[in-house]
């Protein structure tokens, strides 16, 4: 293995650990650089992948076909991904419209990108009986992290941060589930 390769895990690991622990410091310090792009893309990627083995797994439990699992699986990390730049785009529209001098969409995708630090851990829902409230606290995890990185990303209050984040987190929700029961309802269908 090269440094180069040593150099990127290391800096995921320790991205994933400031992000996780809701360090306030180190979402105010998410510069826009090509590299800190880059990172809060995979680290929205490997949220996506974690929510499609867990959801994959379930769906091989009650029997899909390979059909209907690899799709579901292809659906499940595009609701993530498209989730993620749909909330960033609503936090942004909203953040604008309270306060007018702030960053652009694009200063934006960093620092929520580095939030959704708690979805890599989303393949813990498989375990059976708990799935669903890891994925809540999943979800409320990564709502905390999107408000302290909107916190400091816009300089604004808690209160505020929280109210802006608020909007479009039940919208998300929402979609997951929808996508879930709808991943459901064709197994039974093609069964």
């Amino acid at each position: 293995m090269n440094t180069n390769n040593i150099k990127s895990k290391s800096n995921l690991c320790q991205t994933l650990r400031y992000a996780l622990a809701l360090n306030g410091n180190f979402y105010e310090n998410a510069r826009n650089t090509h590299k800190n792009r880059k990172l809060a893309l995979n680290i929205v990627i490997l949220g996506a992948v974690s929510h499609a083995i867990g959801s994959g797994v379930i769906l091989l439990i009650n029997r899909a076909t390979v059909f209907v699992f690899l799709i579901s699986l292809l659906i499940n990390a595009i609701a993530i991904i498209i989730g993620y730049y749909f909330w960033t785009f609503t936090i942004w529209k909203i953040g604008q419209w309270l306060k007018p001098i702030d960053p652009t969409y694009n200063d934006l995708l960093i620092p929520i990108g580095f939030a959704y630090a708690p979805q890599i851990l989303n393949f813990l829902t498989l375990i059976p009986l708990l799935g669903r409230p890891i994925e809540l606290i999943l979800a409320v995890w990564s709502l905390l992290a999107v408000i302290v990185a909107v916190r400091q990303g816009l300089d604004i209050t808690t209160r505020r941060a929280a109210f802006i984040c608020l909007i479009g987190w039940p919208l998300i929700q929402i979609a997951i589930g929808f996508v879930q029961v709808l991943e459901q309802d064709v197994v039974k269908w093609t069964n």
